[in-house]
C-alpha cells in the first residue's frame, strides 16, 4: 500500500511539473484561528486531490520578525508536513503582540501558493469561559471547587448570604474556604475566569446556592434567663439561711438571763419526735418567764 501511495504521489508530481507545476495545487482555503482560554489553533479547509495524500506545513511571523527580522517566518515544527488540516498554536504564539499565519499543500515535491490569515492575531484576542464550578456546605463551611484550567488562570469568586445585598470578591486557586455559614442559612457563588497575561476576564458563571446544615432555632427563654440560672443556686441558699435563723433560731439564751434581771425569754413548744423547723416559736412576756422560773426553782 505504501509503495502505491508513493506511486501515486510521484505520477501526480510528474504530471503536475508537466501541466506548468505550483498553480494546479491550489493553496489551503477558509483559513481562520480558534482561540479559547488561551488555546490556539488555526484551522483550513482540506486540498483534495483523488488518489493522493497532500500535506501542509504552517509558519507564523511576529512582531520580532517583521521589524527586526527583514519579514522572515519560521516554521512551526509539529506542523510540518502533517496531515490534519488543524495546528497547536498555543506553545508559539507566546506574546501578546500581533502574529500573522500561513500554511500551504504538499504533494510530493509538489507545493502550492501559501494561504494566509486576514489581519493580525493576538492572544489578547481568545474567548475566555467561565470555570466551571461547583458550591459545596460542608457543615456550616462554605467551599467552592473549581476545574483546573492551568497556570496562567485565576479565578474570581463572588459569594454572599442569600436576601443580603453584601457580597464579598475573593481571588482564589482551585479549591478554597470561603466563609462560616449560619446554621440553616441559604448562601449562593459564581465566579469568572481572570488571565493576568492579557488583563482580560471571562463572565461570570451560572450562580449556585447551597444551604448550610441545621436550621437557626429561635431562643424560647429571655435573653436574662441564662444568667438568672446561674445565679439560681446561691439565691435559693441564701433564702433557705433566712428561713433557718428566720422560723427556727437556736435556742441561746441572751447574756441579760445570766444576770440579777431576767429577760424575756423564747420558749419552743412542741413535740419531741417533731422536726426542729416544725416547733412553734412562742414569745412571752418577761414577767411570765420570771414566775415560771421561780416555780421551777421551788
Amino acid at each position: 500500500m505504501r509503495e502505491q501511495s508513493s506511486l501515486t504521489q510521484r505520477s501526480w508530481s510528474n504530471c503536475f511539473r508537466i501541466l506548468g507545476g505550483d498553480a494546479l495545487l491550489p493553496a489551503p482555503q477558509s483559513i481562520s484561528i480558534l482561540s479559547t482560554n488561551m488555546k490556539h489553533f488555526l484551522t483550513w479547509s482540506p486540498v483534495i486531490v483523488q488518489g493522493a495524500t497532500v500535506r501542509y506545513s504552517v509558519e507564523f511571523q511576529g512582531e520580532y520578525e517583521r521589524e527586526y527580522a527583514n519579514g522572515s517566518w519560521i516554521p512551526i515544527s509539529e506542523c510540518s508536513l502533517t496531515t490534519a488540516t488543524i495546528c497547536n498554536l498555543t506553545e508559539d504564539i507566546s506574546a501578546s503582540v500581533a502574529y500573522k499565519l500561513r500554511v500551504r499543500a504538499e504533494l510530493g515535491a509538489t507545493r502550492s501558493q501559501w494561504g494566509t490569515t486576514k489581519g493580525f492575531f493576538n492572544r489578547a484576542m481568545t474567548s475566555l469561559t467561565p470555570p466551571l464550578l461547583r458550591a459545596v456546605a460542608d457543615g456550616h463551611h462554605l467551599l467552592v471547587e473549581l476545574a483546573d484550567m492551568g497556570p496562567s488562570f485565576q479565578f474570581q469568586v463572588l459569594y454572599w448570604r442569600k436576601g443580603q445585598e453584601s457580597r464579598v470578591l475573593k481571588e482564589v486557586s482551585s479549591v478554597v474556604h470561603l466563609d462560616t455559614m449560619e446554621a440553616g442559612a441559604e448562601y449562593c457563588v459564581k465566579a469568572q475566569t481572570h488571565v493576568q497575561a492579557i488583563n482580560r476576564s471571562s463572565s461570570f458563571s451560572p450562580m449556585q446556592c447551597v444551604r448550610a446544615q441545621g436550621k437557626s432555632q429561635p431562643s424560647l427563654l429571655p435573653p436574662a434567663l441564662p444568667k438568672a440560672f446561674l445565679t439560681l443556686p446561691l439565691l435559693t441558699w441564701k433564702i433557705s439561711k433566712f428561713f433557718q435563723y428566720s422560723c427556727c433560731p437556736a435556742a441561746v439564751l441572751p447574756d441579760t438571763l445570766k444576770e440579777s434581771e431576767p429577760p424575756t425569754q423564747l420558749i419552743l413548744q412542741g413535740s419531741e419526735e417533731a422536726e426542729q423547723c416544725d416547733l412553734m416559736v412562742v414569745v412571752m412576756p418577761s414577767e411570765e418567764v420570771l414566775q415560771l422560773w421561780i416555780q421551777k426553782a421551788l
